[in-house]
């Protein structure tokens, strides 16, 4: 395969993790020791915070009372497009009994968990989306607890816009919380006393950690680490808006990847050119994050053929990706492996991030070669039932039987034969060679 590195980065979400799990260690290992009162401590001086953890209703309303119509009317929209994509969602999978053997019929029952936290970052933005795309698709799957999270906004409580879209998804306990303190005490039920079944929500390197660390004790959605683009494209793309959309991703934060493959070398090279060009007119704060991006993460890769493309897009298996070429039908049959497919150059990553329906919590650092994002499926679970006859049961009972004796477990294969003497007393069966070991 010819690839030709144009620009390549000079680090990689990998190499910034280790000191991140040695201070979530830490913490997590004092919060469940100290409950609480560690949370407290951590709020402070983390984030300047020593007012209530969990906002009460009149609270709320008042904070509330000053946002805006328009703001309101925008968040609705967008918590509609989320709600009613996830339960689109919903409805692709559902109950069914089906008859196995004469006399054994077999099925599932699909129920949401019954708690679930959701994590909301505020730091360098405030994270309205992630609000509602959080909430919104909890509450689509009917779970029957929704604790939401988010931290003090620049020294004071949660940004308003961020309260109002936890409270428009629907919600049930808000609390002024960020970070690992947050994602910890959704886990251990602090403050609220319902341990969440499932925690999930984008955050930096430590929330990633600490939902890392949690995992098994409490459901994730994704393994997750920066926020990435990536970007196909062929002599056929706007080269402005390929850098466009690279930048606003960059945006996202320092350690965020941006990558463009493309089979044209005269794209690749205006792309470069321009990129430099759109963050330098950016505000400071996005300026910031940006430039680093670019600077350590961004990459600009050259391919011979649209195969090679594919074939290295789908090794780097990019949180977001667009598709800027000719032909978008053969990348959507070709590609295998992104968090989120953007077809053509009317979409936008920024779309599905903050409007279009889609969740935008997505697997990064290539773990989306073998998970999708997050979806109305992470907050339901998929049980089996089933139920037989006496005479159903008859060779079921033979068959495990045998098998269980082959395999060396004589209390399994004693279950069955208790039931074919109870049914069946006066016929004899083959029911293999007792276990002697």
């Amino acid at each position: 395969m010819s690839v030709n590195y144009l620009k390549k980065a000079a680090k990689t979400p990998e190499s910034e993790t280790a000191a991140a799990q040695q201070v979530v260690t830490e913490m997590l290992s004092n919060i469940e020791k100290n409950g609480e009162s560690a949370v407290r401590d951590y709020s402070l001086k983390l984030d300047k915070w020593s007012g209530d953890i969990v906002m009460s209703k009149e609270v709320i309303d008042t904070i509330l009372m000053d946002v805006p119509n328009s703001v309101k009317k925008d968040i609705d929209f967008a918590v509609k497009q989320v709600y009613d994509f996830a339960i689109a969602q919903k409805n692709s999978i559902h109950d069914f009994s089906t008859s196995l053997h004469t006399g054994v019929t077999a099925g599932q029952k699909v129920l949401p968990v019954n708690v679930v936290g959701c994590y909301a970052p505020s730091g360098r933005y405030a994270h309205i989306a992630s609000a509602y795309m959080t909430v919104a698709t909890a509450k689509a799957a009917g779970v029957k607890t929704i604790i939401a999270c988010s931290s003090p906004f620049r020294g004071g409580g949660i940004h308003p816009y961020v309260l109002y879209a936890f409270k428009a998804a629907g919600a049930d306990v808000i609390m002024t919380l960020g970070g690992v303190q947050a994602i910890a005490s959704m886990a251990y039920g602090l403050f609220t006393g319902k341990p969440a079944d499932v925690v999930v929500g984008p955050g930096n390197k430590f929330v990633a950690e600490a939902k890392r660390s949690l995992f098994g004790k409490v459901g994730i959605d994704v393994f997750a680490g920066p926020s990435e683009v990536g970007v196909i494209a062929d002599e056929t793309a706007d080269p402005k808006m390929v850098a466009s959309d690279l930048v606003g991703q960059a945006e996202h934060g320092h350690e965020s990847p941006a990558w463009l493959f493309t089979t044209s070398e005269a794209l690749a090279k205006e792309v470069m050119r321009l990129v430099p060009q759109m963050i330098e007119s950016l505000p400071p704060t996005a300026k910031d994050a940006a430039a680093c991006a670019w600077r350590d993460y961004g990459e600009v890769i050259l391919c011979n053929t649209r195969e090679e493309v594919a074939k290295i897009s789908d090794q780097y298996a990019s949180e977001h990706l667009e598709v800027h070429a000719k032909d978008l039908d053969w990348w959507l049959s070709t590609l295998t492996c992104y968090g989120s497919l953007f077809l053509g150059e009317e979409t936008t990553v920024a779309f599905g991030d903050k409007t279009s329906g889609p969740n935008h919590v997505l697997p990064t650092k290539g773990a989306a070669r073998y998970s999708g994002g997050l979806s109305v499926h992470k907050f339901m679970k998929t049980l089996t039932w089933q139920k037989m006859t006496r005479e159903g049961s008859k060779e079921m009972a033979l068959v495990t039987a045998r098998i269980s004796r082959l395999e060396g477990m004589e209390a399994h294969a004693r279950t069955a034969d208790d039931r074919l003497a109870k049914y069946f007393p006066n016929e004899q069966f083959d029911l293999g060679t007792p276990v002697e070991v």
